[in-house]
């Protein structure tokens, strides 16, 4: 049979695909985090669908969660066996989304045009909290697979899809969770794909990903009358020098490019700043604010590190403030995945066939699920074509994409290693 006939029928399944994407939607799978439930009753509909469509019974590696109702995260992979068990062809995708936002009074969410969790089609595309991410991405490959189900396809090599819960609050009962508790799942040799992002073209196979630092600052001065300064310490003057010295600082320190990335540069971001006094003649004795930083792998987040460090103690001993420093979040950047891993050349393959386009391997400063695969030494790929709406409001899903990705992944699942 030739793939322009599985193609054929995939695109018949268009439709039904749709249809999977409203019931998927429809069940909010949101972390105990954000008070939701979980990600069962989600799973649950997707292990049945794969279940009444031919494929066996699924494994489950289960994280236990005492915080949710079940007491534990599902996490679960369905296998379509090949000629040759190993190496396999993984695709990994994840079961939870992000909370859609402000719920308003009027039963209304800020920002979006509908009810976040009742799918609705919009012109060529689907709206809804999830379409994007991580639906597209299981919508494909679980279509990508049924294509070769369908027609009595056997593949060269078992294809392996993995389900995954937790992803988008830190992956600890995800795939950090399999990884720890079953290593033996995985081979430095098998083919791993994480449809966790993109480009808008599907060019875009990212390969490698920046070290990632977020900064929490609590600079403490003394409050005081506006009118009367001289008797506080103006904590918003220290966190206006201390921001603008790590704003140039960091950048001109730590300039080296790489022009694997995307930008091709080092970033040092301030962004989020708490508000301080309530009223204009006050002068604030506390300030708080951060810096998102996306770090070249070539630089040291040490170094980093000690460089902030000392431009805070500058800062303090010129104005006598005391000045706090917390790390929320540190990745240090895995080796990347080679650019001529099998993974990246029957990407660019299948890639070429279905969307016309040469696939670029490249980095990204944003992490991806994927890092947790390379820190143990899988060289997995990150790979879909993407929208670049999702965590957004009115977050949605090209159907073309959903389509021609299922497409892709079946065009990778019919190659040989």
């Amino acid at each position: 049979m030739s793939f322009a006939q599985v193609s054929q029928w995939i695109e018949q399944q268009e439709k039904e695909m749709v249809e999977l994407q409203a019931a998927l939607t429809a069940v909010p799978a949101i972390g105990p985090e954000h008070g939701g439930r979980g990600e069962w009753e989600k799973s649950k509909l997707l292990e049945e669908y794969l279940a009444e469509h031919g494929f066996r019974p699924a494994q489950h590696f289960d994280a236990p969660d005492s915080r949710v109702p079940e007491g534990s995260r599902p996490n679960f992979t369905v296998v379509l066996p090949g000629k040759a068990e190993r190496p396999r062809i993984w695709v990994m995708c994840h079961t939870d989304v992000v909370p859609p936002g402000e719920k308003l009074k009027d039963g209304t969410w800020r920002g979006w045009q509908s009810d976040p969790f009742k799918m609705r089609l919009e012109g060529d595309r689907i709206v809804g909290r999830g379409v994007e991410d991580n639906q597209q991405a299981m919508l494909a490959c679980v279509f990508g697979a049924r294509a070769l189900l369908e027609h009595g396809l056997q593949p060269a090599h078992t294809v392996a899809l993995l389900f995954v819960a937790e992803e988008e609050t830190g992956s600890a009962y995800g795939l950090r969770h399999v990884l720890r508790e079953h290593p033996d799942l995985f081979s430095q040799d098998d083919v791993i794909l994480v449809p966790d992002g993109g480009s808008e073209d599907g060019s875009m196979i990212e390969i490698a990903e920046k070290s990632v630092l977020w900064l929490t600052f609590r600079v403490k001065g003394k409050q005081a009358h506006g009118s009367m300064p001289h008797r506080g310490c103006n904590a918003f003057r220290a966190v206006a020098r201390l921001i603008c010295a790590l704003d140039e600082g960091l950048r001109e320190r730590f300039d080296a490019p790489n022009e694997l990335y995307d930008p091709p540069c080092s970033t040092f971001e301030p962004t989020m700043h708490e508000k301080n006094v309530p009223n204009i003649n006050t002068v604030p004795g506390e300030e708080v604010f951060a810096f998102d930083c996306r770090i070249l792998p070539q630089f040291d987040l040490d170094e980093v590190l000690d460089y902030v460090r000392s431009e805070m103690a500058r800062v303090d001993a010129q104005l006598g403030t005391h000045s706090e420093l917390s790390i929320e979040n540190r990745l240090d950047a895995p080796s990347p995945t080679p650019a001529d891993a099998p993974a990246v050349k029957m990407l660019k393959r299948a890639v070429r066939e279905v969307y016309g386009v040469e696939g670029r391997p490249m980095g990204i400063g944003g992490s991806t699920v994927a890092a947790f695969f390379r820190k143990v030494g899988y060289p997995a790929v990150v790979w879909a074509r993407s929208g670049g709406t999702a965590h957004q409001a009115n977050e949605s899903c090209l159907i073309a994409s959903m389509v021609g990705d299922a497409k892709v992944f079946a065009h990778v699942f019919l190659q040989e290693l």
